[in-house]
């Protein structure tokens, strides 16, 4: 049994070997320009395609991970950076637990953004190219194919004009034969010969058609598959794009809810950190002081509660005493020279934010 396995093995290598020998000498034959060569248009066109397609979809692909690589990196530093800010929030101040509620609700976020991203964005891209590596393979076993066809193509035809010279170089010879051999035998020696000829003849023949049909069936299932599968590619990246840019506007807009900027900075608990950091550590500075402004526009008081401004001048943002109170674009002040003077927060008034800048 292993030698019959051995001499299998060993006739299938030495006819693939055949095929690689045959194959290469046809190509060969093409680019010298001593043999045709099956050409279609329509379908190298397909192709081109194709490998554009397969290009573009990896291109996508490698970059959807770098930009995963990249969402991952900025999670861990947001966790190292709100790692580093609640072991500094001292847990006797104001705000302590909303502090690290909101770093474990940014965490949560990042880690929810990675995995959406991951889930419908890169497995569909995943999922989509999976399937071109099997499509590029089949195109290449069709290219070999239609060499294959080629050179029986080529074979046959090389038979056919060689038949008929064949056919009347064995005529003559035969009919002498014929003449001296016996009565009996006279006919079989042409009949024999003419036999073998038809034998070669026959086995191109079959050959070439065994040939043919390999190379139309590849050739026709991919010429069904190509351009559906091109037409696909869009559905595809609409649809890679459409979660991506969906899970970046919920992620920042989530993200949002939980900026520092507004859960801390404008929120009554902060507020009050402020003026009792202010109050206990700097006498230069008013209760609730936030941050200092310089003014880049006059601004004539209109109200009692207003504070006049002129270019130029510092003022010392302060909380108001009720958040709720406070309008969009309007902030509560004192000007820095009056309280340096006076150190009266009484004089403290509101401004429009606009005709200032921060400083």
């Amino acid at each position: 049994m292993a030698e019959i396995g051995k001499g299998v093995t060993a006739g299938k290598l030495a006819s693939n070997v055949q095929k690689r020998l045959t194959r290469a000498q046809e190509k060969v034959l093409q680019k010298l320009g001593k043999a045709d060569e099956t050409r279609d248009a329509a379908f190298e066109e397909m192709v081109a395609n194709f490998n554009k397609q397969m290009t573009e979809g990896t291109k996508l692909q490698k970059d959807l991970k770098a930009y995963l690589t990249a969402v991952k990196t900025m999670h861990d530093a947001s966790r190292r950076l709100q790692d580093c800010l609640a072991e500094m929030y001292e847990p006797d101040w104001f705000g302590k637990e909303e502090m690290d509620a909101m770093a474990e609700d940014t965490d949560t976020l990042w880690l929810d953004y990675h995995q959406n991203v991951t889930d419908k964005s890169l497995v569909t891209m995943d999922t989509y190219l999976a399937q071109l590596p099997d499509i590029k393979a089949r195109i290449a076993k069709r290219d070999r194919k239609m060499v294959d066809f080629d050179s029986a193509r080529h074979h046959f035809a090389s038979l056919q004009k060689g038949k008929k010279k064949d056919e009347a170089k064995i005529a003559k010879p035969a009919a002498l034969l014929e003449m001296a051999a016996p009565s009996w035998a006279q006919g079989l020696i042409s009949a024999h010969q003419v036999a073998q000829t038809n034998l070669s003849y026959n086995q191109a023949e079959e050959e070439l058609g065994r040939a043919q049909r390999i190379f139309e069936e590849l050739n026709v299932e991919l010429q069904d598959e190509l351009p559906a599968l091109w037409d696909r590619r869009v559905g595809v990246y609409v649809n890679t794009f459409q979660s991506l840019a969906g899970h970046q506007e919920k992620f920042h807009k989530e993200m949002s809810k939980v900026s520092p900027s507004d859960q801390l900075i404008n929120s009554p608990i902060n507020l009050l950190i402020y003026s009792a950091v202010t109050n206990g550590s700097d006498g230069e500075l008013p209760p609730g002081f936030l941050y200092k402004v310089k003014a880049i526009h006059d601004y004539a008081a209109t109200d009692g509660d207003e504070l006049e401004l002129k270019i130029g001048d510092m003022v010392l943002v302060v909380a108001f005493d009720n958040p709720d109170e406070q309008d969009d674009g309007w902030l509560m002040g004192v000007t820095e020279s009056s309280w340096m003077q006076n150190k009266d927060i009484s004089a403290k008034g509101v401004f429009p934010e606009n005709f200032t800048q921060k400083v």
